[in-house]
């Protein structure tokens, strides 16, 4: 039961800071701010942080499906 929570956490924070990302051509992530452009070009410390987070997070989202997917093969 708890993995199953888990798993419905992860994927609501999965869906925001994937929506949170700065986007090429605009879209949903200028509803964050992400269409501004910065002057000095590259990643900012900011952006490099929410790709790491977005990384660790879909992590634990992976690892939740693989641990349900085998619970529910030793329970059959």
């Amino acid at each position: 039961m708890g993995f199953s929570i888990a798993l419905i956490v992860f994927s609501l924070l999965l869906m925001l800071l994937v929506l949170m990302h700065k986007g090429k051509g605009g879209g949903l992530s200028d509803m964050f701010g992400g269409g501004m452009q910065s002057s000095v070009g590259g990643s900012s410390v900011a952006e490099r942080n929410l790709d790491r987070i977005t990384i660790v997070v879909g992590l634990l989202w992976f690892a939740c499906i693989v641990v349900l997917g085998i619970m529910m093969k030793v329970n059959n």
